[in-house]
């Protein structure tokens, strides 16, 4: 990579990490596994630049990035690998003091990864359906089927509680 091409990626990156790191915290859940996914991304992105550079929407092709490695993370190796026998016993669930955000969190986390991708980018990054379907190479009817799976299992995990302002749109 030539200096001003290498100064450009540099700035770039610099100014877009702390976006990068909260789409991928909020895909993965897990701010360490959040920390992997963001310097995948921008070591693929170094290798890819010149050709990253061309495209219309630098921001959205970064971000398709962070997506499809989240996504390609599970067929991977050492995904497989756990450092427990058994899984420790989430944290007990009581009513009083926690918040919803976190509450709903721990329910995203539960949902299928392709899934989760679909409503962290519908919901949380408000995007159409069109460009979800773009970051994530399906169509826009997989983004609505996705959609509606995903909130039904949002729900379904959530019990009772209401997920205001949270609706699938067609």
């Amino acid at each position: 990579m030539q200096v001003g091409a290498n100064e450009e990626y540099v700035e770039y990156v610099a100014a877009k990490i702390p976006s990068l790191r909260r789409l991928a915290y909020v895909l993965a859940g897990d701010p360490h596994r959040a920390d992997d996914l963001v310097q995948q991304t921008i070591t693929t992105l170094f290798v890819k630049w010149r050709r990253a550079q061309t495209a219309d929407n630098l921001d959205a092709y970064v971000r398709t990035m962070l997506v499809r490695t989240f996504l390609d993370e599970k067929r991977l190796a050492w995904a497989r690998v756990r450092l427990f026998r058994e899984l420790p016993e989430p944290p007990p669930f009581s009513d009083g003091g926690i918040e919803d955000r976190q509450v709903v969190r721990a329910a995203l986390g539960q949902v299928p990864r392709r899934q989760r991708a679909v409503l962290v980018l519908r919901f949380f990054y408000d995007l159409p359906v069109e460009e979800v379907a773009g970051a994530l190479g399906c169509s826009a009817g997989t983004v609505k089927s996705q959609t509606a799976r995903g909130l039904a299992t949002l729900r379904r995990l959530l019990g009772e509680r209401e997920l205001a302002g949270y609706t699938v749109q067609n």
